[in-house]
């Protein structure tokens, strides 16, 4: 749809003359479009050149914010809900509405009954000039109340929402909403509803045809039966209170309430209880980046936000309101990683369900449903759990084992993608179905099921050798690197500039999927050839992968697709590529999700869409939560499998920290990090005007066979010599130690000097 344009991009004259200084180091950056049409991430690799790396304050200032939607309240949507409740409301991000109708056919969908918000004499939309609006942001940074100013001529009016999570209210999605005039000597707050029916205001409740409560009035509020309003004046320190319910309220199950400024205080004192008490099950991370540390818990709060009972859906509001097993297994699996483990298991269900099955991507399906619950095991080491649950993830162990085709060792052919249902010998299916075989043995091993383990391992090890040998044959080595295609078969030609094709795209979304298979071992050249492949024909923008969107809504097709780079960056991390990585971590914060309130999208635009904002494709989005929090656990705490026997056979600390976080004085704390071996903590602290860096290390309790610290210092600093009670320990040239077979608490000092 079309949505009156202001300036269309920020001045790219200003971007081609701009000189960004890195503390530093000064370059001249690369313009919008010369990084559009470049075959390398220009940004990213102007990033890397920064002293100390890429970071935040790089990244944000290359284009405007993610801020519009292709729906008529053109505005991103927060969804506010209880934890896991079924019923959410839609509220709009410049706080002109909550429940405002998309009127659009392009996927989204509409809940409970509009309500817009209006200020001043001349009833302007709240939020309608965004030169006078600051925010939305979140209380505390992170918790999801909703907070705006906005100026209206010399007055300028607060607004806060929230959902209350006493079930009372939140089985109705009831939001609160709180108006005041923070400038100014007088207002007037308009709220309009648009409902079919006759309406009755009596007692400051808004009342249905039926009797049902809509909407609860907390101050001096008028009921306009005409025009369909309440209204209210409003003074400084007075301030103005509304209850809008998504699902009407049956008038005798409201309790015994009035809403006043104390009970709304009470209920959101209330709900900000209920998501910090969830946040502390979990790991806690504390990192030197307040931004850092705002983003993680926001995201995870966005998964629980977005779950329906035990479904882990895609989004909300829109056709992706359901569940996807790649991506909803992503943000199960992100969980996981951050302890939410109670959570986890029930979530997974929906997932492994055998009767979720997409056409034409069975095998796919199965060996992403195996990954996912060998990590479950590894993670928990709860065979109990695993056996109870056999029923739902055995069927895929058996169409893997029995269904491949005995002529060329692979299954049969499935979709090239999931929206593309051109039928192949995919690469991609394969590759995950012999992952899922894999894992699902070596866990039936480590189970004691030694039998059944056996004959999955034979399987496995004959299956890898038949994707091997396909790749070997259909790889095009006349192209530099070579192309290795996801299409087996000769039906697929080397792309020169990924994302100028649908296809293309598409490639560059399931190539990372085949790396994060581990189908091909680490190091090995086909790994590093896919890798260059995205690297060096345009897969990459700001560490994120590139995609061409087709819909007729983009205002152009340059956009991203970054939530599909998990497994990219999983792979950098595991390579200790870890320069690289942290592109791709603040990428995606600064220009990956919305600022301040950390909403991610399947797809963005990267052409500005005025000189306010980009577009953003049906937010909110769980993978897109997931994507964050799995890159800020790897960069903390990576427990891999090494030596390709599918059991995780190393623990790496600290190993990818931005070396920022290091300064003099900072400090990195994790906390009950689950892995592999169980859960561990670290504390580290810079001290480097006292010439020392000391970690405090919790050792999981599960014996780990290889174990390493690494202290990532700011450059021009250079660690000399570690030690442990005493004790001299080697340090690597980049900063690690061995801190193999150590058990309990202990401290490393690390001894630095200037270089």
């Amino acid at each position: 749809m079309n949505y009156p344009k202001g300036i269309i991009f920020i001045l790219l004259v200003l971007w081609s003359s701009m000189v960004w200084g890195g503390e530093s180091k000064q370059q001249v950056l690369p313009t919008y479009d010369e990084v559009i049409r470049a075959k390398t991430d220009l940004w990213g690799e102007a990033a890397l050149r920064q002293e100390n790396g890429a970071s935040y304050e790089f990244f944000e200032k290359l284009l405007p914010p993610l801020r519009y939607v292709n729906a008529t309240f053109k505005h991103y949507p927060i969804v506010l809900s209880a934890p896991k409740n079924p019923n959410k409301a839609r509220f709009v991000s410049n706080g002109s509405g909550i429940n405002l109708t998309a009127h659009t056919t392009h996927g989204w969908k509409d809940v409970g009954f509009p309500v817009s918000f209006r200020v001043g004499d001349r009833e302007e939309i709240y939020g309608g000039d965004l030169r006078r609006l600051d925010g939305p942001h979140f209380a505390d940074g992170f918790l999801p109340v909703v907070q705006l100013n906005y100026r209206e001529y010399d007055g300028v009016y607060g607004q806060e929402a929230f959902l209350s999570t006493d079930p009372a209210f939140a089985d109705n999605a009831a939001v609160f909403v709180k108006f005041s005039l923070d400038q100014g000597k007088t207002g007037k707050v308009t709220a309009q509803i648009k409902l079919d029916g006759r309406m009755k205001y009596d007692k400051k409740s808004l009342l249905d045809e039926k009797g049902n409560v809509l909407l609860l009035a907390g101050g001096d509020w008028q009921w306009d039966e005409k025009w369909r309003f309440v209204q209210a004046n409003i003074t400084p320190g007075e301030d103005l209170f509304l209850v809008v319910f998504t699902q009407p309220m049956e008038k005798e199950k409201l309790p015994n309430f009035f809403l006043t400024g104390d009970s709304y205080q009470q209920h959101r004192e209330r709900t900000i209880m209920t998501w910090r008490d969830l946040l502390a099950r979990g790991m806690q991370v504390q990192t030197p980046e307040k931004i850092v540390n705002n983003a993680w818990r926001s995201h995870i709060i966005g998964d629980y936000l977005l779950i329906r009972d035990n479904q882990m859906c895609y989004s909300a509001h829109n056709q992706y309101e359901r569940v996807y097993i790649l991506e909803g297994g992503d943000a199960v699996r992100s969980l996981m990683y951050w302890g939410q483990f109670d959570d986890a298991r029930q979530l997974m269900l929906s997932i492994i369900d055998p009767v979720k099955v997409k056409k034409g991507l069975k095998y796919h399906q199965a060996g992403l449903k195996l990954s996912m619950l060998s990590q479950y095991y590894w993670q928990t080491r709860d065979s109990d759990y695993v056996n109870s649950i056999r029923d739902h993830w055995a069927g895929e162990v058996d169409c893997i084992m029995n269904e491949r085709d005995p002529n060329n060792g692979l299954v049969p052919p499935e979709r090239y993608a999931g929206d593309i249902d051109l039928r192949v010998d995919s690469l991609r299916s394969n590759a995950l179905a012999w992952r899922g075989l894999r894992d699902a043995g070596v866990m039936l091993d480590e189970m004691g099921q030694k039998d059944q383990a056996g004959r999955i391992a034979a399987a496995a090890q004959e299956y890898r050798k038949a994707i091997l040998a396909g790749v070997d044959k259909y790889t095009r080595r006349d192209v530099d690197p070579p192309f290795i295609p996801m299409a087996f078969g000769g039906v697929e030609e080397p792309y020169d500039a990924i994302s100028d094709s649908v296809m293309g795209a598409y490639w560059n979304l399931i190539a990372g999927r085949v790396l994060g298979s581990g189908v091909f071992p680490p190091g090995t050249e086909q790994e590093k050839w896919l890798i260059d492949y995205i690297h060096r024909h345009g897969g990459l923008c700001m560490g994120m992968i590139r995609f061409r969107s087709s819909g007729d809504w983009w205002d152009s097709r340059a956009n991203l697709d970054d939530l599909y780079g998990a497994r990219y960056v999983a792979t950098l991390l595991r390579n200790d590529d870890v320069e690289r990585a942290l592109v791709s971590f603040y990428g995606k914060l600064a220009q990956g999700c919305t600022r301040d309130t950390f909403i991610g999208g399947e797809g963005t635009c990267l052409t500005a869409f005025d000189e306010y904002g980009r577009q953003i494709s049906l937010p909110p989005n769980s993978s897109s939560n997931s994507f964050f929090l799995r890159m800020l656990r790897h960069n903390l705490v990576q427990d891999w499998d090494m030596n390709d026997d599918g059991k995780p056979d190393i623990l790496r600390l600290m190993y990818a920290t931005p070396r920022r976080w290091l300064m003099d004085g900072q400090t990195i704390k994790v906390e009950r990090a689950p892995t592999a071996f169980g859960e561990v903590s670290v504390v580290m602290r810079s001290e480097l005007k006292k010439g020392e860096v000391i970690a405090e290390v919790t050792a999981p309790p599960r014996p780990c066979p290889k174990m390493l610290l690494r202290a990532r210092v700011p450059e021009g600093w250079k660690i000399t010599t570690a030690s442990v009670k005493g004790s001299t320990l080697p340090v690597d040239a980049n900063g690690a130690v061995d801190v193999t077979g150590r058990t309990g608490k202990f401290v490393i000092s690390f001894k630095v000097v200037q270089e």
